[in-house]
């Protein structure tokens, strides 16, 4: 006998459409996910490139920035070198036109010094010569004056030797008889002193 195939009931069907709606779903839904999840994907991705990019970017310009720097430093170091030594070559000169304004002052010092001793000498022997003629010169009038003083002096000496020459003969004669006289008395007071 034929067998009959036994229909499914209204439920079950509206239960296999629920099955079928529900994997259909599942699968859309699947989809819809992958499709999110490979444009997150891609979106991450873009973000990642550009992350990087900008890394590399931001790295170049440091890098570049450090160059420029270190460029700098080391132009700044070469100049820095250059004004120490110039400063130091300065300071050299100036030390050396001291020394030689030293030398000099110290030359124009000792020529002054020796000048003023040659011409205080000159004027020390200038004096002592001049007082000397000075000297030489009141000498000289002292004697004159002596010599006109002398000869009144010898004129008077030679007057008054004349008159005493004229008067000691007189003077001779009384003197002689004073003397008499004083021997006269002293003689008799010898005569009466007793015999010893």
């Amino acid at each position: 006998m034929a067998t009959r195939k036994a229909k499914k009931s209204e439920l079950a069907q509206a239960a296999d459409h629920l099955v079928a709606a529900a994997h259909d779903v599942g699968e859309a839904v699947s989809k819809k996910l992958d499709q999110v999840s490979n444009v997150a994907a891609a979106d991450i991705s873009k973000a990642k490139k550009a992350v990087t990019k900008k890394r590399n970017e931001a790295k170049r310009a440091f890098n570049s920035l450090l160059k420029k720097a270190q460029a700098q430093l080391t132009k700044a170091e070469a100049r820095l070198k250059k004004a120490t030594a110039s400063a130091e070559k300065s300071v050299m000169q100036a030390e050396k036109k001291l020394e030689a304004t030293k030398k000099s002052a110290q030359k124009k010092l000792a020529a002054l010094q020796a000048t003023t001793q040659r011409k205080t000498k000159a004027v020390a022997k200038a004096m002592e010569q001049e007082a000397r003629a000075v000297k030489q010169a009141a000498t000289k009038k002292a004697k004159a004056a002596a010599k006109k003083a002398k000869a009144p002096a010898k004129k008077a000496k030679a007057s008054a030797k004349k008159a005493a020459a004229k008067k000691a003969p007189a003077k001779k004669a009384a003197a002689k008889k004073s003397a008499r006289k004083t021997a006269a008395r002293k003689s008799p007071a010898r005569k009466s002193a007793p015999k010893a």
